[in-house]
């Protein structure tokens, strides 16, 4: 329970605090008028410092670093652990928490200030040692889901601010689904473990969705795609990749590799002009061969036949002449003959002896292409073996293609197993958990029949999509349902809490969790806080305006105002609000 709220600051209206019912009273200062409001009296500052004081987030638009505050240190006496302590934050620097009593015993102890011997912890380190004290957490927990101090604490102290008050499971506008299941199953003594397991399988989901969203819209090229083409594509890429390791595996390098292949084609061009000198000779023969069958001598008997045909008789020395005439073109014949057989044979021994240099080069040549088809030049390796490596390279990246491609398309099915699995689960652990289970929905059924003639109900499921908790009040007649709702609610998670041994051993509500609320109903609800906490060991502490709080609807003998705090707040603009100071 809080036993004290001071601070430093002089004009700030020190806060005592009793077990049981407390109400922080807000009254309209005298000559007041109409306009005046007590909504800045401070009745909701109230709560923003208790969170500030239990180790909420002081941002820079936080009223606690403004320029009024900031350099005030505000300190709650309350009992932690066994033991009352005291604990001290300011504006100015809000991450560290000043500290006085046992401590021990907690998870991480506090350090000693060497120039103040104060004990001091950082913010942080705070809301571990509140999380183990007072909800038995774990100073280190695991899974990243898990139920956290400052989510659990806020359904003890909810903010008007912070949209605390739109539904029972929820104690802000911007907490989750999932930290709602999280907490509440922790609260009420359920296993917290299977609804972080469900916000676990949720965010797999997310991300597979916008895995394939993203897929869908291109933006992930080639990483993403169907798993029967990787497949193909792989078991060809392998195949590529193991012809390729073959060749290297056998290639031979050769060290002369281009000089070789210089000589090679030098041979080729040499027998390229042999061949071609050969086929000018074998010409040049044929040529000679014609030339020597039409190389014959004039016939003299012709001329003489041609003379006696013309009656003209020759006398012997013409005879003589003519024979001389044939004899030399006979001799004339021969030399020329004799000339073209010697060119004739000149040729052929040409392209005798062409025909053996091109078989020794033809030999040479065959020599230098076995060498070269047996291997191949250095460099030439290195790029196959380039190829290796890239080949390689590709199987590697579509082996991984193939198997983010089969995880994606199994996740669907593995994700609707592991919510069935966990379903199952869930509707175990409500089951061996029953006593838990009623006991959590009679004393919600017995508190809001305290309130209605028509008793609500707590609705405990196991859903596809995690534990369900729905509050119900059947009285649609009645004004501020939905606060009843809410009421009837935090008050059965603060039984249950303390039944266990957890929670800080308070249950705060602002004023505004009763604006619209029936005069008789919130008399109802005061009553019913006071007999709670006073029957449990609870401190039920509510701020409320002077004219609002209700005269009638209380049984006999009930006065509530011997609950009003001792310190009453007022509408008085400069100084009669919490801290005394003037706001802008």
């Amino acid at each position: 329970m809080i036993h004290d709220v001071t601070s430093d600051l002089a004009s700030f209206k020190s806060l005592r605090f009793r077990p049981g019912l407390n109400v922080l009273l807000a009254e309209k200062s005298a000559g007041a008028n109409d306009r005046q409001s007590r909504n800045g009296a401070g009745k909701t500052s109230f709560v923003e410092l208790i969170h500030f004081l239990f180790g909420g987030n002081a941002k820079t638009d936080s009223i606690f670093r403004s320029d009024v505050l900031v350099d005030a240190a505000f300190e709650i006496r309350f009992d932690l652990g066994g033991h009352v302590v005291t604990a001290a934050r300011s504006g100015s620097k809000p991450s560290r928490v000043l500290l006085q009593g046992e401590t021990s015993h907690w998870p991480i102890p506090p350090a000693i200030d060497d120039d103040t011997g104060d004990l001091l912890l950082s913010n942080e380190n705070w809301k571990t040692n509140l999380g183990a004290l007072l909800f038995d957490l774990s100073v280190d927990p695991e899974a990243r889901f898990a139920p956290t101090f400052r989510s659990l604490f806020s359904y003890f102290a909810r903010r008007q601010g912070s949209g605390g008050f739109s539904k029972p499971t929820q104690q802000s506008g911007q907490q989750q689904g999932w930290d709602q299941q999280v907490a509440v199953s922790y609260l009420l003594g359920l296993d917290a473990g299977i609804a972080q397991e469900f916000q676990e399988t949720r965010a797999q989901e997310k991300a597979m969705a916008e895995l394939r969203k993203a897929a869908k819209q291109g933006n992930l090229g080639r990483f993403y795609g169907n798993a029967a083409d990787f497949r193909t594509r792989l078991a060809v890429a392998q195949t590529n990749a193991r012809r390729l390791q073959e060749q290297v595996a056998a290639f031979n390098v050769v060290p002369e590799y281009t000089g070789m292949e210089r000589e090679a084609t030098e041979i080729t061009r040499a027998i390229s002009a042999l061949n071609n000198d050969n086929l000018i000779d074998r010409e040049l023969i044929d040529q000679l061969k014609t030339s020597l069958e039409d190389e014959t001598p004039p016939e003299v008997s012709n001329v003489e036949r041609l003379y006696a045909e013309a009656r003209v008789v020759l006398p012997g020395i013409v005879s003589r002449r003519f024979e001389d005439v044939a004899r030399f073109h006979e001799a004339i014949i021969r030399n020329r003959r004799a000339h073209l057989t010697a060119e004739i044979e000149a040729a052929e021994a040409r392209i005798v002896g062409r025909d053996r240099q091109r078989a020794d080069l033809d030999h040479r040549r065959a020599q230098l292409m076995g060498i070269l088809r047996s291997g191949g030049a250095l460099e030439h390796y290195n790029r196959l073996q380039e190829e290796v490596g890239r080949a390689e390279a590709n199987v590697e990246a579509l082996r991984q293609q193939l198997d983010i491609a089969e995880r994606i398309e199994s996740t669907k099915v593995q994700l609707e197993i592991e919510r069935g699995r966990l379903r199952q689960a869930l509707q175990n652990d409500i089951h061996e958990r029953d006593s838990v289970v009623r006991e959590a929905i009679l004393l919600f059924e017995e508190l809001s029949n305290a309130l209605y003639e028509r008793a609500g109900s707590l609705t405990i499921d196991a859903t596809p999509n995690g534990p369900s908790f729905e509050v119900t009040i059947d009285s649609q007649r009645s004004k501020g349902i939905n606060s009843m709702q809410i009421f009837c609610f935090d008050l059965m998670l603060a039984t249950l809490a303390t039944r266990r041994g957890l929670g800080p051993g308070f249950l705060i509500h602002d004023s505004h969790l009763f604006d619209g609320v029936d005069e008789r109903q919130v008399a109802k609800a005061l009553q019913l806080g006071a007999d709670q906490a006073e029957a449990e060991g609870l401190q039920y502490v509510v701020t409320m305006n002077s004219d609002a709080m209700p005269e009638d609807g209380f049984r006999e003998g009930f006065d509530i105002r011997s609950f009003v705090n001792s310190t009453v707040l007022t509408d008085e603009v400069e100084t009669g609000g919490l801290f005394g100071i003037h706001f802008d």
